[in-house]
């Protein structure tokens, strides 16, 4: 992973694809030290309470469906029709 100018670039299923996050998703911190691995509940936190379609899309293509389950199920910070329409989506 390569990270520049706000820009992620990741792997998934040999493809390189690009997103850019917008600022406004991580105002708290340096978006060049956020790492897509060690800091996945931050990031599908955010993602799921702020995010827009295309970065919605983006985490459920990215992350693991049963890590996306697991953070959604067990975060404390997320609102409750936000677990509500994310365990909708991430129904088996």
């Amino acid at each position: 992973m390569i990270l520049s100018c706000g820009y992620l670039w990741y792997n998934v299923k040999y493809k390189s694809m690009k997103i850019k996050f917008r600022p406004t998703l991580f105002w708290d911190v340096n978006p060049k030290k956020i790492d897509l691995k060690k800091n996945a509940q931050y990031i599908i936190e955010r993602i799921a309470d702020f995010g827009n379609d295309k970065e919605a899309r983006w985490a459920l293509n990215h992350y693991d469906k049963n890590l996306l389950r697991k953070v959604v199920s067990k975060s404390r910070c997320l609102r409750p029709e936000t677990k509500t329409l994310w365990n909708l989506l991430l129904k088996k």
